[in-house]
This record gives C-alpha cells, sequence and structure tokens, in this order.
C-alpha cells in the first residue's frame, strides 16, 4: 500500500456512505419510505439490506463520514425503540428490558432479531431466545461517541420516552447476560443470544469471545459515562467489571495455535476475527498479544487466513469437520459460504493491525491485496461490478450483497494508522 491509495479509499468511503443513505421520504426497492424524521444510513447501496442496522453503522462511525446530525438521529432513534418491558414472540423469543433493536425499517419498527426485515409478530426463531448480544454494546459506543467525542453530552441527560438516555445505556448494558465472578458474557441454551452479528448465523454457547471484548470496551466507555453523569458507584461498578474481563479473558480463551477460541462451549473453534479485534482492542497482555499476532501473521503466510485481502472467520485446516466451519450453524448455510467459510473483509483493518504487530511486511501485502480487489471490482465501474462485497469465497464464485459499506468504512481507520495518515 502506497500514499495514492489513501485518496482512492477516502473516495471510495465517502461514495459508499453516499450510497447508503436513506433521507426522509426516499425508498429502498419496494421498502420505505423512511418516516423516521432523519436519515438512516443502512449497510450498503443498492438494494443491500434495505433497514437500519444498528452494528454496521455503529462500526461504520469512526471512519468519519457520518454528521453528527445524523449520529444524534440514529442515537435517539434507537433508544426511543429500546424494549422498556419484558416481552415474549410467538416464536419463543425472550426480548428483555433494555434489549436493542438488530434493525429498525424505514418507518420505524424494531426488530430485534436476525432473519427477517419487517415481520415483527413472526421475528425470532433460529438465533437463539435472547436478542443479539452486541447491539447493547453497540448502541453504548454511539452514545460515547457522539456525547464525548462531537461534545454533546447534554443528550445523556435527555429523557427518551420517559427515561433518560443515560439510563437505557445502563439498561442496555444490564440486559445482556454474564458470568458474575469473570465477567465476561456467557449463555447456554436456555438464554443463547449472538455473540456478534457477523456470526449471527452460528450456534455459540459458553463464555462467548466476541460479544465479551465488546462488553470490555462497553464498559470502559460507561464509567466515563457515569463519572459525566457524577455517578460514582455506577462508574466503580464499570471499572470493576471491566478489569475483571480483563483479568480473566486472555486465559479463558486460549487456545494451542496461539489465537483465541470463540467460545468455551458450542462452536469453540479458533475465532480469526475476534483473536484480531483482541489485539487492535489492546485487552491482551504483551506477551499474548505478541504471539497472537505473530500466529496471525504466520497464517496468512501459509494462505489459510485471507484471500483478496478479505478474511475467513475460522482460518483454513482449522474447521470443525470436512462438512462445516464450526460446529453448529442455523439457517443451513453450506461450508465455504457466508459465515461459514467464505472471506469478508469488515475484519481487514484489524487483521492489518494486529499482523502489522508481529510482521509489517505481511501487514503491508494484505492491504496491497485488499485494495487491489476494490480495484478491480470497483461497483462505481457500473452494474456488472460489485466490490466491495459483503463476502466471497473461490469455491463456485460465491458472491453476497455487493457495494457493502462495512467492508471499506471500519477497515480505512487501520489503513490510515498503516500508512500514518490523518
Amino acid at each position: 500500500m502506497v500514499p495514492k491509495d489513501i485518496p482512492f479509499l477516502r473516495q471510495m468511503a465517502a461514495d459508499l456512505v453516499e450510497a447508503s443513505r436513506v433521507r426522509p421520504g426516499e425508498m429502498v426497492g419496494t421498502y420505505g419510505p423512511n418516516t423516521t424524521g432523519g436519515t438512516l444510513i443502512r449497510p450498503g447501496g443498492r438494494d443491500c439490506y434495505p433497514a437500519f442496522w444498528i452494528r454496521d453503522y455503529a462500526m461504520s462511525l469512526d471512519c468519519g463520514l457520518i454528521t453528527p446530525e445524523e449520529q444524534e438521529h440514529a442515537l435517539l432513534l434507537t433508544a426511543r425503540l429500546q424494549a422498556d418491558a419484558d416481552r415474549h414472540t410467538r416464536s419463543g423469543g425472550q426480548i428483555l428490558r433494555g434489549s436493542i433493536a438488530d434493525h429498525i425499517t424505514f418507518d420505524g419498527l424494531p426488530i430485534f432479531y436476525p432473519g427477517t426485515l419487517d415481520d415483527y409478530e413472526g421475528q425470532g426463531g433460529p438465533w437463539g431466545p435472547l436478542p443479539p448480544f452486541d447491539n447493547a454494546f453497540f448502541f453504548i459506543f454511539i452514545a460515547w461517541k457522539l456525547a464525548i467525542f462531537h461534545g454533546r453530552e447534554a443528550l445523556l441527560s435527555m429523557p427518551v420516552n420517559g427515561v433518560t438516555l443515560g439510563e437505557r445505556l445502563h439498561l442496555a448494558f444490564a440486559s445482556v447476560p454474564g458470568d458474575p465472578q469473570t465477567g465476561l458474557v456467557k449463555c447456554t441454551r436456555a438464554n443463547r443470544g449472538v455473540s456478534f452479528g457477523f456470526m449471527d448465523t452460528v450456534y455459540h454457547t459458553g463464555k462467548l469471545l466476541f460479544a465479551s471484548l465488546l462488553k470490555w470496551q462497553a464498559a470502559r466507555r460507561m464509567e466515563e459515562i457515569s463519572h459525566i453523569l457524577k455517578e460514582t458507584e455506577r462508574a466503580q461498578q464499570y471499572r470493576e467489571t471491566h478489569q475483571r474481563i480483563q483479568e480473566t479473558l486472555p486465559g479463558t480463551f486460549s487456545h494451542p495455535s496461539g489465537l483465541l477460541g470463540a467460545s468455551t462451549d458450542l462452536s469453540q473453534q479458533v475465532d480469526a476475527w475476534g483473536s484480531a479485534y483482541a489485539v487492535y482492542c489492546g485487552i491482551l497482555p504483551w506477551q499474548q498479544s505478541r504471539a497472537v499476532s505473530g500466529a496471525l501473521a504466520d497464517l496468512y503466510r501459509q494462505e489459510r487466513l485471507a484471500w483478496n485481502g478479505a478474511i475467513r472467520h475460522v482460518p483454513v485446516g482449522m474447521d470443525f469437520s470436512e462438512e462445516t466451519c464450526w460446529e453448529r450453524v442455523v439457517g443451513g448455510f453450506r461450508r465455504d459460504t457466508y459465515q461459514n467459510g467464505a472471506y469478508w473483509s469488515t475484519p481487514t483493518g484489524w487483521m492489518i493491525y494486529a499482523i502489522e504487530k508481529g510482521d509489517q511486511e505481511a501487514a503491508f501485502q494484505l492491504a496491497d491485496e485488499y485494495i487491489a480487489e476494490l480495484r478491480a471490482g470497483d461497483y462505481r465501474q457500473g452494474e456488472s461490478f460489485g466490490s466491495p462485497w459483503e463476502c466471497a469465497h473461490p469455491q463456485g464464485n460465491h458472491r453476497q450483497n455487493p457495494v457493502y459499506m462495512a467492508s471499506v468504512t471500519a477497515v480505512l481507520p487501520e489503513l490510515l494508522y498503516l500508512v500514518h495518515d490523518d
């Protein structure tokens, strides 16, 4: 990667965000119009995911291309649609008080589970009794980003449906089940939820790596928010929580490969994404962080981790079996498709960051491959082009969802870091 690539990446990111905007009154195909009162940013352009997804939006905020006004609308809309009481769905879902929607339709309907765009009554099913765990922590990040980074601390005291935004953040944090001894996110079959939405088809139980990483970050942010709100006791509780997670997570998920496992029970395969994210977050002890970086670099050089600059969830050769990447997958996805072995660009930035700590040459090579694929498949060349894709695999020329925003917006900040470009 060279400095001349940066303008290309910046412009593509800006164009992707613009292609993903749905302004008031606008429709996406047959979905809409947007009647939420402000601009929504969906996960991509063309016909990609016609609704507002909390995690994709949150993971794109650090690209710096979403205005404070758009951020405020997204934050308050999400807060207004937070579950204010426990309820059950006809599919057996348990939406607990404080739960955050997985996605929100253009007419302001909260859908708490994957699998449907707008079936409010039918939502739920194979994804677990509880809504995905990550959205509570992404909601906290969205609020922290606007209140702290953009200096809108007054929003934290704003009533939303009779409950202050600050209190809604506390409720969201508390809605996710945890292990009282370690602080880690933990679930059983009876209270299972998705650990991280980019693995929502994976059936995980036990202690959960990715959700715990997000909880650690959220607890740190909630400590800061609690201090702003002069809630000293709560700030101390959050401090104790993130310290406990930091002490217990590295050993809980350690794996003989040098990486980290995704969970401690079902589908405990090595999680390349989570391993890279742990390095990126800075939660690991120095020696373990270096070991994870080195293991990822080795896997990359062995061509077991990446393809065209995109990243597989489980490194090649570490699959559960010849039939499936993960021990248990819902939705019938065969091996080497979607989250069961396809390659994704969303985590490429974390992976570049992590690999660079152990092998700078390999990190730059991965970045070069990522950019080369974007240039070759650039969707702006015409309808027959689709890069950035959500995911892909060379087997059967598998491609899914063109013009996918997070495949660039979630990567750009780390590439700018790599070349020290502000």
